[in-house]
């Protein structure tokens, strides 16, 4: 196994521009909250209530569209987090006890409430090791300055990312249905997948995945679309070259177009192929150039008894 895999790095799929919206998106949030928390709590309390909302931020401008960054997540994820932390404070008298059952009970909250939100831990948790001017606050902490500054960020967050259409937020924004014309082709719904069985795949992985429904329908159709225009058209096949369907490894199948009998009618315009490499490899046989299309994926050439797809 590669280290790579085992460290988890992902390739790189935002752009320049995303990345100075998130840059600058974090910054004006940030800046926000500092005015809005400095007006009830000073110094220490200061940092240690903002730095949740820093990770919130993170979230909410570098990735808006996943569902731990969604409005319903950073407000009641910070909710129910803050009331938990307080209550544990007030109620368990060992501090270090107290700081671990917030954090928990809050995981679990935001478990069943459907609003998981990591930041929210750190909102817990400052409600509990925070200093005595924040622990005098009492439920006072939930609302100012919890919530408001969750209604800052989200305000900021909506403003920032709303110019730019492809990460507007929150997400469904940006993936809002366009006006449709009778009979335009852009929108064929052929061979698409139904939303509901994209909600039944997030669900049978057995396990929190962050993406989002509306993002995982557009990555299907995105590749959908991507992998209708990298497929060869009939006209492509041609007598004497070389095709694969684009599987590696032991699954990787060449065939070489022998011969042809080209015509109008479909179904008579056939071709003779013969497997050059991999399973059935000297076998021959004769199908349409649809039905050869359809399993073509590149055309390949030989150099140096190396397969490689032909520019």
């Amino acid at each position: 196994m590669k280290i790579i895999n085992l460290l988890g790095i992902q390739p790189a799929s935002t752009g320049h521009l995303d990345k100075l919206i998130s840059t600058i998106g974090g910054f004006l949030g940030i800046w926000c909250i500092f005015l809005v928390t400095s007006q009830f709590v000073g110094g220490l309390s200061a940092a240690l209530i903002v730095a949740s909302m820093g990770a919130s931020a993170v979230l909410l401008f570098a990735v808006p569209h996943g569902p731990l960054s969604q409005p319903w997540s950073v407000l009641c994820g910070h909710f129910i987090s803050a009331i938990i932390g307080v209550s544990c404070y007030q109620l368990v008298n060992d501090v270090y006890l107290a700081a671990a059952i917030a954090v928990g009970l809050s995981i679990g909250a935001m478990h069943y409430l459907r609003c998981i939100h990591p930041p929210g831990g750190a909102t817990a948790l400052a409600a509990v090791v925070g200093s005595t001017e924040l622990h005098n606050l009492a439920f006072q902490y939930v609302l100012t300055p919890v919530m408001l500054n969750v209604v800052v960020i989200l305000l900021v967050a909506v403003v920032v990312n709303y110019p730019f259409k492809w990460r507007r937020y929150p997400v469904v924004l940006a993936y809002m249905p366009e006006k449709r014309e009778p009979g335009d082709c852009r929108y064929r719904t052929d061979n698409v997948i139904p939303r509901s069985d994209l909600r039944y795949a997030l669900e049978s992985i057995g396990s929190f995945a962050d993406v989002s429904e509306e993002e995982l329908e557009s990555i299907y159709r995105i590749a959908t679309q991507h992998n209708k225009r990298n497929r060869l058209a009939p006209e492509d096949i041609q007598a004497g070259h070389y095709y694969s369907h684009g599987r590696l490894g032991e699954d990787f199948v060449v065939r070489m177009i022998i011969d042809e009998s080209v015509s109008d009618d479909a179904d008579k315009d056939q071709v003779i192929y013969k497997v050059i490499k991999g399973e059935g490899q000297g076998t021959t046989e004769c199908i349409t150039r649809q039905a050869f299309a359809r399993w073509a994926r590149y055309e390949v050439v030989n150099q140096n008894n190396v397969w490689t797809v032909k520019d």
